[in-house]
């Protein structure tokens, strides 16, 4: 736990204070925590009176009467309550590159496959409010269906001010620099190779203790993340809800005059003047906070015999809709594993999807990419637009197929946002300079080896597997 005596110290004594958090583990969990000994209720949410003065103020992520193993909320125990505030006015100047209702007046579609190069770091002193702009998404927050796909560059840290979004739920993935992010629920340091969701309606602060910051952000409207079902998995895999990691109550007690909240409502910034840190919560327990994983602790699964196993089987959260196996965002990874399939094309296949693809990378390569995607960067690929290897890629394995034992990829962290929803692109994210507007050309050395006569194709060093009925008599026996 966090002490609150920590407020005034100087830089080295805050990082030291950020180096030394501790958390609550668990997804899904009730959690409950206090920075002071005493401050929580015992046996109602709001009574008369509450411990130490302090203000009760609950934080509801789920309508009142949602069924209660998906109901979420929490309470929140506090100085003064987050409605002690002067009105919202539109914050100026307008940002104009955020958006939560996806039209033809504010975007486009194109069938096209994209890829975007890493963004360079801002010259100009830019914070994470600033530094965050849409790239494509889906759907509106207004009806609270869909989601945004969204980047950032950073060089600033957040100086008297919070961020809040009405609109729906952050996943934060940092690709270069460390974030310390202050909640109302305590503190979280978030590093890449780390993933962080807030949850909609917490405010937040982002501090950048490396400097210059880039990362991308998905956000979905009217649904919160879970974990997938894990099916024939079984019981065990995947992500384990014991690694995600809640923090522990943390508060500002002095007063703060002209902080500033900036709340992102459909879309639009909005903000407001308090004379005190909304970070004042001296102690909270529920359901709904926000927390963080580290995508080195996921556990993936894999074909042990042949074929290339679908995507769906490295899933960390997803974000499901009504119709059951569908999803309004799926975040996937792709870490570092052993391949050890038989006589397979052990780089995804060629594929054309019902669903929509936008991909990132936050370390070291891709493995159907050889070139041209980037850490930092990022890619795109829409409802049944076909994709797979790059042509480089096609011929290194196949080159290497025959007699190719297990092997390691290492070194390598890409992630993909995943929805059924297609997605509308930003006009800003079409004309980016970054736009990598050969992307096509990755796959037009691809040659036809079609021969009607052999069925070897030695020239191709392509191992000639058994016959399929002999695959058929190993299987039955």
């Amino acid at each position: 736990m966090v002490d609150h005596r920590t407020i005034g110290k100087p830089a080295a004594a805050v990082a030291a204070d950020f180096a030394e958090l501790k958390y609550q583990s668990g997804l899904g969990n009730h959690f409950s925590s206090e920075a002071i000994q005493g401050a929580l209720p015992v046996g109602q949410n709001s009574p008369l009176v509450c411990p130490y003065g302090l203000y009760a103020e609950q934080i509801s992520g789920t309508s009142f009467t949602s069924p209660r193993h998906i109901n979420q909320r929490s309470w929140l125990y506090r100085i003064k309550p987050s409605v002690t505030h002067e009105p919202f006015k539109p914050r100026l100047p307008v940002h104009g590159k955020l958006v939560a209702e996806f039209t033809h007046s504010n975007s486009s579609t194109t069938p096209t496959q994209l890829r975007w190069r890493p963004v360079e770091i801002p010259d100009k002193p830019t914070d994470f409010i600033d530094g965050l702009y849409t790239v494509c998404g889906a759907g509106s927050s207004f009806l609270r269906h869909g989601y945004a796909i969204h980047m950032y560059t950073a060089n600033k840290s957040m100086d008297d001010c919070a961020f809040c979004n009405a609109d729906g739920d952050f996943l934060v993935v940092p690709q270069k620099g460390r974030l310390w992010i202050t909640t109302e629920c305590g503190k979280l340091e978030v590093s890449p190779g780390e993933i962080a969701v807030l949850p909609q309606g917490f405010r937040f602060s982002v501090s950048l203790p490396d400097g210059p910051s880039r990362g991308y952000v998905a956000e979905i409207f009217g649904a919160h993340f879970q974990l997938p079902e894990l099916g024939p998995i079984g019981a065990n895999g995947l992500a384990a809800s014991r690694d995600f990691l809640v923090p522990t109550a943390w508060f500002e007690k002095e007063a703060r005059p002209g902080y500033i909240i900036v709340q992102k409502y459909g879309g639009d910034l909005f903000t407001a003047v308090q004379d005190f840190s909304p970070f004042n919560v001296v102690a909270w327990h529920g359901n709904y906070a926000p927390y963080k994983y580290d995508l080195n602790k996921f556990c993936p699964y894999n074909t042990v015999l042949f074929d290339h196993s679908d995507p769906s089987i490295n899933t960390v959260l997803t974000a499901p809709t009504d119709k059951t196996g569908v999803a309004l965002l799926d975040f996937v990874i792709f870490p570092p594993r052993w391949l050890v399939a038989e006589h397979t094309f052990r780089p995804p296949y060629y594929h054309r999807n019902c669903m929509s693809e936008f991909m990132g990378l936050i370390h070291g390569g891709y493995e159907a990419k050889a070139d041209g995607f980037l850490p930092g960067g990022a890619s795109l690929h829409s409802c049944m637009t076909p994709h797979g290897p790059d042509t480089k890629t096609f011929e290194s394995t196949v080159a290497q197929s025959n007699g190719t034992g297990p092997h390691r990829i290492t070194d390598t962290m890409a992630f993909m946002f995943e929805s059924a929803l297609i997605p509308r692109i930003c006009p800003w994210a079409l004309e980016s300079p970054f736009m990598d507007h050969d992307y096509y050309q990755c796959w037009i050395g691809l040659e036809s080896h079609f021969n009607p006569v052999e069925r070897n194709i030695e020239s191709m060093g392509i191992y000639d597997g058994p016959e399929e009925n002999d695959i058929e008599k190993q299987h039955q026996s």
